[in-house]
């Protein structure tokens, strides 16, 4: 008996390194998952393994295991889905519920991706967990006011920088950032001077491989089509307008039809407010009304609500 005690106890020590703890369990479980949304979106591995075990107690929470939501992301005026209602910031609110954790995951990265708030931490280098820790808190992302200490704790903790490294093949997969993308749409078009048959003293520029403007104080749609000899309800179908409305210095002017789509990395928009104008959207895009209410399914134009997607391509 004392040999089997004895024994016993030497085993204790090594039964007990075996054990792993829920966040080292959930790790194991969704590093690769995070990985892979990380070559989808460009959100660091890190970060997003940090923030579901902050917000899923690492997969045990009554949201994660009911709910399959494992980033405390919350219904908004557009979810159509299923849901949970859980007490947080205030009692009794709706949280969107998934059907796999993996739903749940894409959800984090489109959620973060594609809504402009968000949008700068992309231009932040892959490597700096601490800058995207603290940004997400700037951006609203949660109200404790220690949330980026406590995701960078399990970054740290869990060194779970080692997620954020990949192949060479593998980075070439990682998009740009959203807004490196939205600069690099819009560059200075001097050839597309030869497109109007004549130059004018003034830059073009083109945006989606689109020729537009920038109008100046006291110009109209009219006077524009007129120097660069187009018609003026072929300029107004240019820019998805039925009527002429009034021409503000600043305004992008398209002088060619716009595309059907977006550029590759701004597959969607996610309305940041209610009320936004989606002829707007269109514009900043260069991207045809009539196109991306087709993609979208919208039968007339849309009365955009607080995150309500818009599919751009």
């Amino acid at each position: 008996m004392k040999k089997i005690i004895t024994l016993i106890l030497a085993l204790l020590p090594i039964m007990a390194s075996a054990q792993k703890s829920p966040q080292e369990e959930y790790i194991e479980k969704y590093a690769p998952l995070a990985q892979q949304e990380m070559m989808r979106s460009g959100i660091p591995a890190s970060i997003t393994l940090a923030q579901g075990i902050l917000e899923s107690g690492a997969g045990l929470s009554v949201l994660a295991r009911e709910g399959n939501n494992h980033f405390g992301i919350k219904c908004h005026k557009n979810w159509k889905g299923r849901t949970v209602t859980m007490d947080d910031d205030r009692k009794g609110e709706c949280f969107r519920a998934y059907d796999t954790p993996e739903e749940s995951f894409i959800d984090h990265s489109d959620f973060l991706r594609y809504r402009d708030r968000y949008k700068f931490l992309f231009d932040l280098d892959r490597s700096d967990y601490k800058g995207w820790a603290y940004g997400l808190k700037k951006a609203g992302y949660a109200t404790d006011k220690k949330y980026p200490e406590k995701l960078i704790q399990y970054i740290e903790k869990y060194n779970l920088t080692q997620y954020d490294t990949l192949t060479e093949q593998e980075e070439e997969v990682i998009p740009e950032s959203p807004n490196e993308i939205e600069e690099e749409m819009t560059v200075v078009a001097p050839q597309a001077q030869e497109e109007f048959l004549f130059s004018l003293d003034r830059t073009l520029f083109s945006k989606n491989g689109v020729p537009f403007i920038y109008a100046s104080e006291g110009e109209t749609y009219k006077s524009i089509a007129k120097d660069y000899h187009l018609f003026r309800k072929e300029l107004l179908k240019y820019n998805d307008l039925k009527e002429e409305p009034e021409l503000l210095p600043g305004t992008v002017v398209y002088l060619g039809a716009k595309k059907k789509k977006a550029p590759e990395g701004l597959d969607k928009y996610i309305v940041e407010a209610d009320g936004e104008d989606f002829h707007a959207i269109c514009q900043r895009f260069a991207v045809r009304e009539k196109e991306i209410m087709k993609l979208n399914g919208f039968t007339a134009t849309p009365q955009l609500l607080e995150g309500d997607v818009i599919n751009l391509r």
